[in-house]
């Protein structure tokens, strides 16, 4: 396994502890007072003419899960009859020009990683601005949505919202509890108690985070989400298959089994590998990196397992010799019915009083 990079080193930091993050913490106060202004400045009641607007987000930094989760929403909102659109900020892309409507087939550099996977897995318009509102005016005057996602932007308050969500990793959870610099958090954990649903994502083989003991008191009632592994498709090929233990093995049997993750919590997809008796090599890269061809020399003429939102980065490195068992896990994003009820009649009853 490659040396931490210095981000995975400051995140290893803030969840697991330092001894030296006190001496920051004048700044994490700093910190969350001017983010308590932007929020009482920025915020605002959406217009009589707004589609519902929903955002997906958290109060720490890096992924946490909202990607599946947005994907997870869109699929059940158009079997229900809704005609879902999803705004995001395009997190390192270089559009050239904005707001920027993605398409399957956008360039990945155009666009970002997340908007490119909800683009290809959810059939559905969705347009990308660092600034939010204007990729809703964008959306809005090209499509028929009546109903908008925001993937992450809990803190974008600019855009006016009707229902959030706050994601946390359950190995993760608050980390220290601190805001910006000596911890993870965009805003103080009692943010929690003012967002409509509290998402979980469930790790396969961690415990809770200690700090899911010191959650707000009024904060909603933490709903469990797990990502299950629905398929596997090959990178070179195009071919698909079901995944499960059989295949995963087949794939490791084709040599030295190496992995790689380029996600919020690295770790999370590499202890989902272990749940199917996998021995393999991993290595962890950045939240949203960047894959050149230097990168995956390592794992060339051998069998690699990756993720989704690695995988429309890595597509394109994927047509040179060598790369032949490169292969992405697709995943799905389960809740419990009892969520659905519970979201979806209140979405039935803002239509209602719209």
């Amino acid at each position: 396994m490659a040396k931490a990079s210095l981000a995975q080193r400051i995140s290893e930091a803030w969840y697991e502890g330092h001894g030296l993050l006190h001496l920051l913490r004048p700044a994490s106060a700093l910190f969350s007072h001017i983010a308590a202004k932007r929020r009482c400045r920025d915020s605002h009641k959406p217009a009589s003419n707004s589609p519902i607007v929903v955002v997906v987000g958290n109060i720490a930094v890096g992924g946490t899960g909202k990607t599946p989760l947005i994907i997870a929403l869109v699929k059940r909102l158009r079997a229900e009859g809704w005609q879902p659109g999803v705004i995001s900020r395009g997190y390192g892309s270089q559009a050239p020009h904005y707001p920027y409507e993605v398409s399957s087939d956008s360039p990945v550099e155009h666009c970002g990683d997340e908007p490119l996977l909800i683009a290809r897995q959810c059939d559905c318009p969705v347009v990308i601005d660092a600034d939010r509102n204007q990729a809703l005016a964008k959306l809005q005057a090209r499509h028929n949505c009546d109903i908008v996602l925001s993937d992450d932007g809990l803190q974008h308050y600019r855009l006016a919202r009707h229902i959030e969500f706050a994601v946390l990793d359950s190995a993760r959870g608050l980390g220290n509890g601190w805001c910006l610099p000596a911890g993870p958090l965009r805003e103080p954990p009692e943010r929690l108690e003012e967002v409509d649903f509290l998402i979980v994502n469930q790790s396969p083989r961690s415990k809770r985070h200690p700090s899911f003991e010191q959650l707000p008191t009024n904060a909603p009632k933490p709903l469990a989400m797990s990502l299950e592994a629905t398929g596997l498709r090959n990178l070179h090929t195009g071919e698909q298959r079901p995944c499960d233990e059989v295949q995963l093995q087949n794939i490791a049997r084709e040599g030295d089994l190496q992995a790689i993750a380029g996600i919020g919590n690295p770790q999370r997809f590499f202890d989902s590998l272990l749940t199917y008796g996998l021995s393999f090599q991993s290595q962890a890269f950045d939240d949203h990196q960047n894959y050149d061809v230097q990168h995956l020399a390592f794992a060339l003429n051998k069998p690699l397992l990756m993720t989704a939102k690695d995988g429309v980065k890595c597509q394109s490195l994927a047509t040179r010799p060598g790369t032949e068992q490169w292969w992405q896990l697709e995943v799905d994003a389960k809740l419990d019915e009892e969520f659905w009820q519970h979201f979806l009649a209140r979405l039935a009853d803002l239509k209602a009083a719209d």
